[in-house]
């Protein structure tokens, strides 16, 4: 477990770790905090990325190379809406990609992923069902997908979260995607909690950077991709950064 600062004053809650011990909820995100569908979001983004690159070469040739899984999905793509992802990268690889190619690319991303869960399984992380069940009815998930309340049904963890907001709630609210935080403070008002009292789990920049702008008591962020400066980079939004939940838990084991 990495801490970026000390945590804060805590009440006893024998089952978690101290620096959650003076939260009273907590919001997660969905892909790659509770599922591990977040794999299957980078690959459709892949697929979709590197056809319009094949087909819209940028002028620099040191920005043509294809659509990093890890790395890309987590700088440009991962915890935000189908289309501000799709114009996050575009615009970083320089090719000047009208909202029309946006759009575009953003509807060959959705195809690609409807169907695939289905067709390959999604999994709950045994960690975090472990730390939800440890929380009791004090949780919520909220993410950009619309896809989220149907792959925690496939995991089979929908019933341990109180609440869910997701994609297709954020579009009937208007509630604008990450990095502000109005998915996680959505989630937090249903929750009947004050933000400065509930903890937000992501494992993507632009959700950690949400967090922050909330003003949450406290940002977890997950480094499920291990990567050698991938807890750096959440710990500049994040309090904490773990690689598994269960690390949450009081005596789990750190990965």
């Amino acid at each position: 477990m990495t801490v970026r600062r000390p945590p804060h004053p805590v009440v006893s809650r024998d089952t978690l770790a101290p620096v959650l011990r003076d939260v009273r909820a907590v919001v997660f995100d969905t892909d790659g905090v509770i599922t591990d569908s977040a794999r299957v979001h980078a690959a459709a983004w892949k697929t979709a990325f590197d056809a319009f690159l094949r087909e819209n070469p940028p002028e620099n040739p040191g920005l043509r190379r294809p659509f990093d899984e890890r790395d890309d999905y987590l700088r440009y793509v991962d915890g935000k809406s189908r289309l501000d992802g799709a114009a996050t990268f575009l615009a970083a690889r320089a090719v000047g990609a009208s909202e029309e190619a946006v759009r575009a690319v953003a509807a060959e991303k959705e195809r690609l992923f409807t169907g695939r869960p289905r067709e390959r399984g999604v999994a709950a992380y045994p960690g975090t069902v472990r730390l939800v069940r440890a929380l009791r009815r004090t949780v919520a998930a909220a993410s950009a997908s619309r896809h989220a309340g149907e792959l925690l049904a496939g995991a089979g963890v929908s019933d341990l979260l109180g609440v869910l907001v997701d994609g297709g709630e954020a579009a009937r609210l208007l509630l604008a995607g990450k990095p502000r935080p109005d998915l996680f403070l959505e989630a937090a008002r249903r929750l009947g909690v004050p933000a400065e009292r509930v903890a937000v789990v992501e494992d993507a920049l632009a959700g950690v950077e949400a967090g922050r702008n909330g003003g949450f008591a406290l940002v977890v962020g997950v480094d499920r991709a291990a990567g050698p400066d991938t807890a750096a980079r959440l710990l500049r939004g994040a309090d904490v950064v773990v690689r598994d939940l269960e690390e949450l838990l009081a005596g789990g084991t750190p990965t």
